[in-house]
């Protein structure tokens, strides 16, 4: 399986499409039919890791079967919070023999019984932590992702921080940025320009999420710091309660978002499509790609 890095050897653009570990059977026969019908669009997959490893089997399972039926990368998440470097070890070489080649590497979130978790002394405390170890224990076997925050991390206290912290996670072994969903575009090209200022050349491939359901948008938001934007509020909060509507404009709004981010420069789309189809699939065809 060839890592994503050497895809961006070859396109300017790559489209992506993310999936979460469902918890029944039933869930995973529909991801894998919502892979099948999104293969062709796709240049890779990735697929989610809870917090504290809650889904660390299945989301090895998943990666290592969509790889197998669809012939398709995929960038296997990985966050180091109540992992000893010891069983990131052992979880590095169990993704090696499985022929998983890509990572996109994190803290992560404490689990949600144990929001005041602090690190022990042999757990990574950092992100750049995990990238170094990485690196360190399989050289370039893996290409190495990790997070972007275009209107910074919610637990960073300024956009200049936010940017060195990147910096630094380059200088270990980054290779590609994956970033937070955001609403207004403005905010990823200013991203783009400051973290360049700082010497960040990793590739930054914004990420989207379409809009169906305009209430769970804001608790999502909240909980993870991305705004939304006035533009959005705007046009959503009127029509909050119309499911029908809600989504019909979602496609709209998101799908002009794509093409404008396309048409000013972005490195390609990845979509958390929700383990859906749709409505990714129609904002993807609905683009005008050169």
């Amino acid at each position: 399986m060839i890592k994503v890095t050497e895809i961006f050897e070859s396109k300017a653009r790559t489209f992506s499409f993310e999936f979460f570990p469902p918890k029944t059977d039933k869930g995973r026969d529909k991801l894998f039919q919502t892979a099948e019908a999104l293969a062709p669009m796709a240049d890779f997959f990735s697929v989610t890791y809870g917090a504290g490893g809650s889904t660390s089997t299945s989301t090895l399972e998943i990666a290592t079967e969509l790889q197998k039926r669809f012939n398709r990368p995929v960038v296997h998440h990985y966050t180091c919070i109540k992992h000893s470097r010891g069983f990131i070890s052992r979880a590095l070489e169990e993704m090696r023999r499985c022929n998983i080649r890509n990572i996109l590497a994190m803290r992560g979130d404490p689990p949600k019984d144990e929001p005041s978790y602090n690190q022990g002394p042999d757990e990574p405390k950092f992100g750049y932590e995990l990238v170094e170890q990485i690196r360190y224990e399989h050289g370039d076997w893996f290409a190495t992702g990790v997070p972007g925050f275009p209107e910074k991390h919610i637990q960073t206290p300024t956009k200049a921080l936010d940017s060195r912290y990147l910096k630094i996670k380059q200088d270990v072994g980054a290779e590609f940025v994956i970033t937070q969903l955001f609403f207004d575009n403005r905010n990823y090209y200013e991203f783009v320009e400051r973290v360049k200022q700082v010497g960040v050349s990793m590739r930054l491939i914004p990420g989207i999420l379409p809009i169906t359901d305009y209430p769970k948008l804001v608790d999502f938001c909240n909980t993870c710091g991305a705004n939304i934007s006035q533009s959005i509020r705007d046009t959503f909060e009127s029509i909050a309660d119309e499911t029908d509507a809600t989504y019909k404009k979602g496609l709209e709004v998101v799908t002009a978002q794509c093409q404008d981010l396309l048409d000013n420069g972005a490195p390609g789309l990845h979509f958390f499509c929700l383990n859906k189809v749709e409505p990714v699939a129609s904002i993807f065809n609905a683009l005008t790609i050169d």
